[in-house]
């Protein structure tokens, strides 16, 4: 096991930037995910981190030492894709055993390591089987035995789940998690799923653009969003945005038509700002209290209901524990605790207090 130190790390192809000045700590044997939309460069980075991409600018060290220039097959890391990329003509056991081959290990040393690997992962009655005799998650197991026989220092991710069905993906999920409780391996992960990175990081990296939005464990991101970017993207459903303006008394915003919401005392802020509340913080209300809106779709799921609606021309939803009757086209008044209002600059995006 190693940490991974990444240092103002930059990546240009001739004029464009893709990667302006990432600085990352993974500590030793920590489960970190790199978040964000497509385009965002944590695919970029990752192949920096396994030298399958050229560092422009900055610095990688894995275990201390500088890798920048390092060839990726003496890195000490393992890659597993989002493609399973196994050989269609050897055994589960042969593809598994393959880079200790290569590497021109013993043949006890190589089966011991396959062996382990495939009780590990549940794969050991499917040894002589092939990969078009197994289910997707079977395949990405086998991929991922492949990656631990090595032994590596670090273990990197690029959106494994990616192909499998919603289902198995949850099941797989889990299998990730357990694995890395018990190998104790770094673990560097990319998806562009938050869902997938709130329940099996340690630590996220939220990116956007090229550049690190946040960083934090997953509960700090969805409590204290440093922006609207990480507010939106972390949760889901994604969090609500209402503009208003903070009056003198500082003890509400005032809606575009009127409305009062509550804040949180302290705030030092004064004019036009986005007043932030999670979906699942709303809550129905009698007249006279919190918001209006007009109900566009209502979504029951039995245990909550999901209802969208529109404040002036802001869509809103809201994510109702108990069972609401109500329909579409129907007005609804919704308020929340002061507590979990968060409150952010209109022009910056920045969070204010």
């Amino acid at each position: 096991m190693a940490s991974v130190q990444i240092q103002d790390v930059r990546k240009s192809y001739g004029q464009l930037q893709t990667i302006k000045g990432v600085s990352v700590e993974v500590p030793d044997g920590a489960f970190v995910v790199l978040v964000g939309p497509s385009g965002c460069g944590k695919s970029t980075l990752l192949r920096m981190i396994a030298g399958l991409e050229e560092i422009s600018d900055g610095t990688i060290r894995i275990g201390g030492k500088v890798i920048n220039d390092v060839e990726p097959k003496n890195r000490d890391i393992a890659m597993v894709f989002q493609n399973y990329a196994l050989y269609p003509h050897m055994t589960i056991a042969e593809n598994m055993a393959f880079s200790l081959k290569l590497a021109k290990r013993s043949k006890a040393e190589i089966e011991t390591r396959v062996t382990e690997a495939a009780r590990i992962l549940g794969l050991s009655d499917y040894l002589e089987r092939f990969p078009k005799q197994l289910s997707g998650g079977q395949r990405q197991r086998v991929a991922m035995g492949r990656a631990i026989v090595r032994n590596p220092q670090v273990f990197l991710f690029d959106e494994p789940l990616s192909n499998l069905d919603a289902k198995l993906r949850v099941q797989m999920r889990t299998e990730l998690k357990e694995l890395h409780a018990r190998l104790k391996t770094t673990t560097i992960y990319v998806t562009h799923d938050q869902i997938e990175a709130m329940t099996m990081a340690d630590r996220i990296v939220v990116m956007r653009d090229g550049i690190v939005e946040q960083v934090g464990a997953p509960l700090d991101l969805y409590d204290r969003p440093v922006n609207t970017f990480v507010a939106s993207f972390i949760g889901s459903p994604s969090m609500n945005f209402i503009a208003g303006t903070i009056t003198d008394d500082r003890a509400a915003i005032t809606t575009a038509n009127g409305d009062r919401l509550p804040l949180v005392q302290g705030i030092e802020a004064r004019g036009p700002v986005s007043f932030g509340i999670r979906p699942e913080h709303l809550f129905v209300t009698g007249e006279g209290k919190g918001f209006e809106i007009e109900v566009t779709a209502v979504e029951p799921t039995g245990s909550e209901t999901y209802v969208q609606g529109v404040l002036g021309d802001q869509k809103i939803s809201a994510l109702l524990r108990e069972r609401v009757a109500v329909q579409v086209g129907q007005k609804l008044r919704l308020d929340m605790a002061p507590a979990n209002v968060h409150l952010f600059d209109s022009a910056s995006g920045q969070r204010l207090g």
